[in-house]
């Protein structure tokens, strides 16, 4: 059960907040994309991919340009954000199951999944409707598995899901596409979106608009379809069908703010728009390495842009690290409301306001598992054996990244033999954003001044290691190229397909 309520009652803290009173509180409107990944967009510079409402939106907010998602994939993204806590608090790691590949080419025994986001934990949209806000979310949902509950049972007034066709159950999983003239329910989800805002403008609402685009199966309208059709491909990009996807969930983006301007509300609007993951394996996000599933840049950098009429700079690009467990604290911050408990995001205020930088030193990723089907230019051994992701938490500390891989960690000697184990693996962003040169080598000061961090951020979130070893483990598997089987997934494939089956 959720806790009771009344000990959590937000304080509205105006004074401190800088608001002037109650009516001064801003509406906040998340837009949540699925599966679109940081260069599948216009301003981030695809070559085939057009997104003018997002592009536009970008030039009227600010840019984040190392936006991230808190996971590799859709159900612990999604728990993350609207928990406001990394994976190891809620335990929520991957979709389904931690176990996905071939079984014989896993050394560890993966930690279990929780299959949903358990309902005592208190999230945002219950924060924000302590505070007096009106809470609407609509589309995908994907945390009320048997460990989970309802948007309903955690703190949303309204809730609405479809494809287009007609109602959902509350908290229905699985995708699909829509008719013809509304592709994957984009403007079903957004219209119905817009009457929850029309409906409750004469007071603070939060909108979370949640939608099942990009994911696969992807759909276009007929029209925006023949229009990629006929234009030629970009050298990275060139999926017609995927750039229609995209292009009709960038016009439903323009509803809602048009929407927004009718009612005279746009001025008064905190929105933010990302997505809760790196784009598939049907898209190269190159330079970034990698793609949905994995902990490489191209599986968690996402694009992430800011709006906020008097506040954010038109135009404005931060480059500070940020990442989606920040949004609750920020959304709370801008209600002059304080949190219900302990988050592990931090406000983003005094950077949308620019007074100053945060007070946090790095950000964190536990995936404690395995997931299958390898990513576009995936970690050698991964590829090899048809994993998109093996164990492995990682940190990111101003310009760089330390992947810590848990199956050499814990087997093959530790701290003790990082100089030949292969367990960490070291990037400098800032000049290596494809994460191309290993440094963990020939900067072993930085490397282990990263790993001490991470090492106390598993202690301080009680962080859950794998450390069996898989009795069904052959050392074979890992040196035959595309041997063994997944579990009901079949033969594993040597390297990423230019256009696999998206994964979940």
């Amino acid at each position: 059960m959720k806790p009771p309520l009344l000990p959590l009652i937000l304080s509205l803290a105006l004074a401190c907040a800088g608001l002037s009173g109650a009516e001064t509180r801003p509406n906040i409107v998340l837009i949540f994309a699925d599966d679109l990944g940081w260069k599948d967009v216009g301003y981030q510079g695809s070559d085939f991919m057009e997104t003018p409402v997002i592009d536009a939106l970008a030039k009227e907010g600010m840019v984040f340009s190392n936006g991230y998602a808190a996971a590799g994939n859709c159900a612990p993204s999604r728990a993350c954000l609207l928990s406001g806590t990394y994976t190891p608090r809620h335990q929520v790691y991957a979709v389904g199951s931690t176990d996905r590949g071939p079984k014989t080419a896993q050394r560890l025994v993966p930690v279990p999944n929780h299959n949903g986001l358990p309902p005592e934990n208190v999230t945002l949209a219950d924060a924000l409707k302590a505070a007096g806000y009106a809470t609407g979310h609509f589309g995908k949902w994907h945390l009320a598995g048997k460990d989970g509950a309802k948007p309903s049972e955690q703190g949303f007034d309204t809730t609405f899901d479809s494809f287009g066709e007609g109602t959902l159950p509350e908290g229905s999983e699985g995708n699909k596409t829509g008719p013809p003239e509304d592709p994957k329910g984009v403007f079903t989800l957004t219209r119905k979106a817009c009457d929850f805002i029309e409906t409750n403008q004469d007071r603070p609402f939060f909108c979370y608009l949640a939608h099942h685009a990009i994911h696969g199966p992807q759909q276009g309208r007929p029209e925006t379809l023949e229009k990629f059709k006929a234009k030629p491909p970009g050298q990275q990009h060139s999926s017609a069908l995927y750039a229609a996807c995209t292009y009709d969930l960038d016009a439903s983006v323009g509803m809602l703010l048009d929407k927004l301007k009718a009612l005279g509300l746009e001025q008064n609007t905190l929105l933010v728009f990302t997505s809760d993951n790196g784009g598939t394996q049907q898209s190269s996000q190159e330079p970034l390495r990698g793609n949905k599933g994995s902990y490489y840049e191209g599986g968690i950098r996402e694009p992430f842009i800011v709006r906020w009429p008097g506040v954010t700079r038109p135009g404005s690009t931060c480059d500070t690290p940020v990442i989606n467990v920040d949004l609750f604290p920020t959304f709370l911050a801008a209600a002059g409301a304080t949190a219900p408990k302990e988050l592990d995001g931090e406000s983003l205020l005094p950077l949308l306001r620019q007074e100053g930088p945060l007070q946090r030193q790095a950000v964190f990723w536990h995936f404690p598992g395995y997931l299958d089907s390898p990513v576009i230019r995936g970690r050698e051994l991964d590829v090899r054996t048809g994993f998109r992701s093996r164990p492995v938490s990682v940190i990111r500390k101003g310009d760089w990244k330390l992947h810590l891989f848990l199956e050499e960690w814990q087997l093959d000697g530790g701290r003790d033999r990082l100089d030949a184990n292969h367990a960490t693996e070291l990037y400098r962003l800032s000049t290596d954003p494809g994460e191309r040169t290993d440094l963990s080598l020939t900067e072993p000061a930085k490397r282990d001044e990263l790993l001490s961090d991470l090492l106390a951020w598993h202690q301080s979130t009680h962080a859950l290691l794998p450390t069996t070893p898989n009795p069904a483990y052959d050392p074979s598997a890992s040196t035959q190229k595309g041997k063994g089987k997944g579990k009901g997934k079949g033969k594993a494939k040597g390297k990423a397909n230019a256009n696999p089956p998206p994964p979940l």
